[in-house]
This record gives C-alpha cells, structure tokens and sequence, in this order.
C-alpha cells in the first residue's frame, strides 16, 4: 500500500545533554491521502499510522538516509514494533518513507534560554510505503 502524507513535523526546543538548547522531534501530524486524493488515516506520534479502517502500526527506524533536498527530512525504513486493529495496516511489517519535502527542524539560532519548551511546526510531505509479507 501506498499513501501520500502531509502535515507537519512538530519540535519542541529542549536543553540538551551537553547544556545548549536545541530542536527535538516531538511527534509528526499528517494526514493520508490514497492516490485519488482521498484521506485515508492519520500519522502521529509513535510514529504510528493509523488507516480508516481501524487497523493501526507503530514502529521505530532502523535506517535513514539524507533526502536529495538538503531541506528535507530523511528518507527512513522503519520496522514495525505494534499492529492494533484488523484492515490493511494489521500484516505490515516495514514501512518507507521516501519523497518528502520540507520537515526540518527551525534554525538552531531560534531555539535558547527564552524558547525553552516552546513547540514549533515545520510543513512536510513525504509517501509513505507500507510492506506485509506475501500471504
């Protein structure tokens, strides 16, 4: 299954280990959209993608790889860590993103001491591939 995401990457700016505050992905938010155009589930945090017909995936990436666009956000394989629900989602086990545009973080220089815990959205497309084993 394919599906065309857009929405937003969300950052919130959080101190850091070494004491400079800096932009941390916090969750995305999308919407689905089939090849009609027509929606067909969310992407949030997790990350998790959840079909309209219940059935839901959560998982974790397990590689990445920097997009031909210096300003947009990896293209990553991710593996399937949780399925819920029974549909198109319930056998998949790795997804891909690939042909995203936009999703980076703010500049650095707008995260500090004043925007501490602030969060800012950051527009993104990508298309998402979905991959079950063949039955």
């Amino acid at each position: 299954m394919q599906a065309h995401a857009s929405g937003a990457q969300i950052y919130v700016c959080r101190e850091a280990t070494e004491g400079k505050p800096s932009w941390v992905l916090e969750a995305p938010e999308a919407q689905l959209r089939d090849q009609k155009g027509t929606i067909i589930g969310r992407h949030y945090a997790g990350p998790t993608w959840k079909h309209n017909d219940g059935s839901e995936i959560s998982g974790k990436a397990t590689a990445n790889v920097d997009a031909p666009d210096a300003n947009a956000i990896p293209w990553l394989l991710v593996t399937a860590t949780s399925h819920s629900g029974q549909g198109v989602l319930s056998r998949v086990a790795s997804i891909q993103r690939i042909h995203t545009k936009g999703g980076q973080p703010p500049s650095a220089s707008q995260c500090n001491s004043a925007t501490l815990d602030q969060r800012r959205q950051s527009s993104y497309t990508a298309d998402y591939y979905f991959y079950a084993p063949a039955k």
